[in-house]
Formats: structure tokens, sequence, C-alpha cells
């Protein structure tokens, strides 16, 4: 980034430069937000307005201190599609606030307790790995988004998937002045372009969905039993969270953990995901491929990310603007997350260098190879409809065992303590 000018998380932005800053964002977080409500068998408008409204309340809540992009969650798939089978989709928004309203209550915890427990539990030769797994574990959706994985390849998705891959590279590069902040925005253009040539787009969804059209919004409803069966994801989310806010830290220079605080940014998470809930949504997360889009370009600016913002409710309204992005096709999308995934597992390795983290020490070889190998095994651990795998996972181990360190130390038992 030395040779790019960094765009700060308070600076403003002019409007000409705004505007494709804020695409590019929107671009980038578009096709995994999408994909949950196709799952969940509702509309993408209601999610698309929740993820402009999630954002900017977010923004709100960190008081304009911590750049990140709300899009929908993944760890309430398996949770949710149960009950959505046994009792419906109303009866998963009921779950859907009931963790919102918890994690609300956790961020008060965090605000009671302050965050000097997570040094204890989470240090640098374990907080390293746990944020580069956040990246490695999601290399395979990429892989598979472009088609790379399947029985079949077709050439023509290799094709976009490279010339997409290729622009967003170089373009990191080699392009110069307002180019070289809009990278991945060019590189979306491109595979787009190369898709349409491909012949792998087709516009009659397009041209057939309505100009203007509310977005549906949904009641929730509630049942204990139901609620039992998603509440666990708090801990998938928080977990995440926190490496989220980590990465974000290490990628602006500032410590969000102290300002504007966990206890905001976790409020602010999961205030929108219970909002998100009472209107018909899915749950909100903060989103890696923003992560990574700050990372690769340097511009941080919040202004930027609550411009993706406005442009996404803008996008729940208008029915063939959003029609229209959702065409972007998987090998586009794959090519995109194919760096912005790596990005992210560069951090990590960015906290071990910049912690200096000595591996002379066992405990510390010991904490970042036992996080790797459980978060890259494919070790699943199952609580009730909850299952723990990948970073999520890794997290709670190295958890446990650098308390079980912490303890040992207190108790003088260690060898090599500092």
């Amino acid at each position: 980034m030395a040779s790019k000018r960094i765009i700060q998380v308070e600076e403003k932005v002019p409007f000409q430069l705004l505007l494709p800053l804020s695409i590019q964002h929107m671009f980038a977080m578009f096709g995994a937000s999408v994909l949950v409500p196709f799952l969940f068998g509702i509309s993408p408008a209601i999610v698309l307005f929740m993820n402009g409204i999630g954002t900017l309340l977010f923004i709100l809540v960190t008081k304009g201190k911590a750049p990140a992009y709300l899009g929908s969650s993944f760890a309430f798939l398996a949770p949710a599609s149960i009950v959505i089978a046994n009792f419906g989709y109303e009866y998963a928004l009921g779950g859907f606030v009931a963790v919102g309203f918890c994690g609300c209550i956790l961020a008060l915890i965090v605000y009671k307790f302050g965050t000097d427990w997570i040094d204890v539990v989470l240090p640098p030769a374990a907080m390293g790995p746990v944020v580069a797994l956040i990246g490695l574990e999601l290399s395979g959706s990429a892989a598979s988004n472009a088609g790379l994985l399947d029985e079949t390849i077709n050439p023509a998705n290799v094709i976009v998937f490279l010339v997409t891959l290729g622009v967003a590279v170089f373009g990191s590069i080699l392009f110069r002045k307002f180019l070289s902040v809009i990278p991945i925005l060019i590189a979306v253009l491109a595979g787009y372009a190369a898709a349409i040539a491909c012949g792998i787009i087709s516009f009659e969804e397009v041209a057939a969905a309505p100009w203007f059209a509310i977005p549906q919004f949904t009641a929730p409803k509630f049942n204990l039993e139901a609620i039992l069966i998603i509440l666990p994801v708090i801990l998938v989310i928080t977990s995440e969270h926190i490496g989220h806010q980590v990465v974000t830290s290490k990628i602006v220079g500032r410590d969000l953990l102290k300002e504007p605080g966990l206890h905001r940014s976790l409020f602010g998470d999961n205030f929108s995901t219970m909002l998100s809930g009472c209107i018909g949504s899915v749950p909100t997360t903060t989103y890696g491929e923003n992560i990574g889009v700050m990372a690769m370009t340097g511009v941080y600016s919040v202004r930027v990310i609550a411009g993706a913002a406005v442009l996404s409710i803008i996008c729940s309204f208008v029915g063939k603007l959003s029609m229209l992005i959702s065409t972007i096709p998987g090998p586009v999308i794959g090519g995109i997350s194919f760096l912005l995934y790596g990005m992210i597992g560069t951090s990590g390795l960015r906290i071990l260098v910049d912690n200096k983290v000595d591996y002379g020490k066992s405990r510390n070889q010991a904490l970042t190879s036992v996080i790797f190998v459980t978060g890259l095994s494919g070790i699943a651990v199952k609580l009730g409809n909850i299952q723990l795998s990948g970073m999520v996972l890794a997290c709670v181990v190295g958890m446990l065992l650098s308390l079980t360190f912490y303890i040992l130390d207190m108790l003088k038992l260690t060898n090599d303590r500092d």
C-alpha cells in the first residue's frame, strides 16, 4: 500500500470518486448476499433493503469509525432450514430476532467487562491463523462459484474467470491514479463483458422484471423450540465478528476493538440481525468480500461503505436494476473472490509478522499448528443442530488452548512463560 494514497476511515470522498467506489463495494458483496435468500426461497429484494439499512445502522452505532458492510449471513443456513421445514419461515424469523437480541445483550456484557480477555484467549499466535482461516476456508467457495470444481468444466467459465482474475490482479499493480482505486469494479465489468461474449448471460429475466417493486415484508412468529434450534448460532457469529474486526483493524491501522469498541460493533451487527428478523429478511454479518476490497484498494472511508448501502436500498426497489446485477455470472464472482479471500488470508499472516510471534516458543508453535490443522482438516463438531467447523471450530479450539496455557502460566507450571 506504500505506493498508493490511503483514503482513511473518516475522509470525505468527492462524488465523482464516491459513486464508482460504492458500486465496487456493492458488486463485491452482491453475489454472496443474494444467494442466502434464494436458498431460503424468498425474494432478494427485502434482503438488499435490509443489507443497506443494517449497514447504515452499523455505521451510526460505531460512530462512523468502523468500516464494514453488512451482508447476508451463511451461519444460519443449517438451523434455519430445519425450522423452515418444520415450522415455517415466520418462525425462523423469530429465531433471528432472538439471536440478535441475545447478541445485543452480549455486547452490553462486553461493554461492562472490556476486551482484555481477547488478548488472553486469542493471543497473536492464535489470532493470526484464525483470521487467515476466514479467507482460506472460503477458497473452495470461490472455485465452486467459478465452476472450476464441476465434473465437466465449461471452457467459457474458465475464460470468464481468467479475464476477471487477470484484470483484478494486474490492474492492482498496473493501474494508476483514479483507476488504481477501482480495480475490482473494472475487473467485474471486464468479466461481465467476457461472459456476454461467451454467451453465458441471458437478459430474459431482466426484461420481465418490473421497474418498481416494493420489497415483501413479513412479520416474525415465535416458538421456543424453533428459537432453541437457531440460538446456538450466536457462538458462530460472535467468533466470526471478532475475527472480522481484528482483520479490519490490521488493514486500516487502528484498533477497532478499542475504538469505537467491540461492544459497539457487536451491538450494531446483532441489532441489524434482530431488525432483519422483524421485517422478514435474513440475518446480517460483516462481509469478508468488502474487507478484501479495502485491503486491495487502500480505501477505508465509511462514506464509501454508506454509499454502497444506499445503492443496495435503491436496488431493492428497482426490479430491473437488481435483476441486472444478479445476472453477474459465477465465474466473475469466483474470479473476484479468488483475490479478495486471499487478501484476508494474507492479513492473518500479517498479524503474525507485525506482532513478531516467536516460534522458538513451543506454545506459539502448538497454537498456530493446531488452529490451522483444525480449520483446514474438514473436522466438524455438532452441538445439537449447530455444526462447528472451519474457522469457527478452529477459533473455539484456539481459545480453549490459549486459556489452558494462561491457567498453567498462573500456576507457574509452564517452561516458556514470559
